[in-house]
C-alpha cells in the first residue's frame, strides 16, 4: 500500500464537494498528521463528520521529532509543518498539498507531490469522476479560488 500524507486543503476541498470518498478510490488509505486532524476536526461541519465518519481508511500520525518544527514555521502553518515533516519520517510515496509555499517546500524536500487538481485528474483517468470542471465549480461556490490560468490547463489536460 502507498503511503500517502495529505494536508487539510485538499480534505476540506473534497469534503464540500462530497468526493472524500475519492482518496479512498484512489490510495486505498492515507494518512494526516495530528495538526491537519484537529484543524479540519475544529468546527463542528460537513469536512468534521465526513472525516470522522471515513473510517478505517483515514490514518491520523503523530510525527517523531517535534524540534524539526522550528524549521518550517516562517513560510507554512502547523498543518503544513507537520505534513513536511510526516512525509520525510514515513519516506511518503506521495503528499497531497494545495497552498503555493508548501508545494515550493515540497519540491525543494523532493517529495513527490500533487494536489486536489492531481486528484481529481487521476479520478477522472480512472474512470471515478466523468467530469471534473463541475466539480471545480463547486469547490468555487464552496470558497475555493481557481485561476483562469489553473482552469484553462484543467480543461486541456482533462479534454473538457
Amino acid at each position: 500500500m502507498r503511503k500517502v500524507i495529505v494536508n487539510s486543503t485538499p480534505l476540506i476541498a473534497l469534503s464540500k464537494i462530497n468526493r472524500l470518498e475519492l482518496l479512498k478510490e484512489l490510495y486505498g488509505e492515507i494518512t494526516i498528521p495530528e495538526a491537519v486532524f484537529h484543524e479540519v476536526t475544529a468546527k463542528n461541519d460537513c469536512v468534521r463528520r465526513k472525516l470522522l465518519e471515513s473510517g478505517a481508511w483515514v490514518h491520523v500520525q503523530q510525527i517523531s521529532d517535534n524540534s524539526d518544527k522550528r524549521m518550517y514555521k516562517a513560510k507554512l502553518h502547523d498543518g503544513e509543518v507537520e505534513v513536511m515533516i510526516l512525509a520525510q519520517e514515513a519516506k511518503a510515496d506521495l503528499v497531497i498539498i494545495d497552498d503555493n509555499a508548501a508545494r515550493k517546500t515540497a519540491i525543494y524536500l523532493g517529495l513527490p507531490l500533487t494536489g486536489t487538481i492531481g486528484v481529481l485528474l487521476r479520478a477522472k483517468e480512472k474512470g471515478l469522476v466523468s467530469r471534473i470542471m463541475p466539480l471545480i465549480e463547486s469547490m468555487e461556490r464552496n470558497g475555493l479560488y481557481f485561476g483562469p490560468q489553473l482552469k484553462a490547463w484543467v480543461r486541456s489536460q482533462a479534454q473538457e
